[in-house]
């Protein structure tokens, strides 16, 4: 099947990455439908990505499309699909981004529509390279399984994973940029501070992050022996507090996921 025209429900950060991926890849879809109930987050979409087709509060338009990515809170998005189920095509395929809600359930509020699949879309996919899991119902033939995976490959590596898995995802993949880039930001500027050219930096801080992720996953170090290989560890004082905020808040945030 080719999916003509794609549907966006919610234009927020998980539909700026994908079509800025999209975009990116010059594999942007024939037609784009989007909708949200911020006007100012439709017309920031229309300014970075002229050619889509804005319907405000409308999710009617998007949900009429070969495929929807329903980009919603989860409280949110269950009402949404409850409000859209009639104009949804038998053949539509219906793509959650949000975690928590299961494929049966979502099945469910759609009055047993079928041909549903969850993915969890991490940013990298803004620069295809992202890591986004999926998970698909039993609807999805082996043939439209392929072609969809092949669709999304655009955006990055895109695995087919079990679904009780897609909660980890989030947690792990999903979010765990946000654990890092903010420290990456304050080591650049420190370097500007301390006199480095802007370039320089960029390059540096880039030649070095990579390094450092080759060593942790691919030097065949376990991961004490890679934490050994520099002796001087300012921050050393800091790590029990901040692996305890890892292990406490991440596992509270991944019971509510889960629960």
């Amino acid at each position: 099947m080719k999916y003509e025209s794609i549907g966006f429900m919610g234009g927020g950060r998980i539909t700026r990455i994908i079509l800025g991926g999209l975009k990116r890849a010059g594999k942007f879809p024939h037609k784009v439908v989007v909708s949200d109930t911020n006007a100012d987050v439709l017309n920031r979409l229309i300014k970075d990505f002229p050619g889509i087709i804005p319907t405000g509060e409308d999710n009617s338009g998007p949900a009429a499309c070969d495929m929807v990515l329903v980009s919603l809170h989860p409280p949110v998005l269950m009402d949404a699909l409850q409000q859209v189920k009639s104009a949804i095509k038998p053949e539509t395929v219906v793509v959650s981004l949000a975690p928590k809600l299961t494929l049966s359930k979502l099945s469910a509020i759609l009055d047993r529509h079928a041909r549903i699949l969850r993915m969890i879309p991490n940013a990298p996919s803004i620069v295809n390279r992202g890591y986004n899991p999926v998970a698909f119902s039993r609807a999805i033939g082996k043939d439209e399984k392929a072609a969809l995976l092949d669709l999304f490959k655009v955006l990055g590596e895109c695995p087919e994973v079990p679904e009780k898995n897609l909660e980890v995802y989030a947690i792990i993949t999903a979010m765990g940029p946000t654990y890092m880039w903010f420290q990456w930001q304050a080591l650049m500027d420190l370097g500007r501070s301390f006199g480095l050219h802007e370039e320089v930096l960029r390059e540096s801080m880039g030649k070095m992050l990579e390094g450092t992720i080759h060593t942790m996953f691919a030097s065949g170090l376990n991961s004490g022996e890679v934490m050994d290989l520099v002796p001087v560890k300012p921050l050393a004082e800091d790590e029990e507090a901040i692996r305890d905020m890892y292990t406490n808040r991440l596992t509270a945030l991944f019971n509510r996921l889960k629960g």
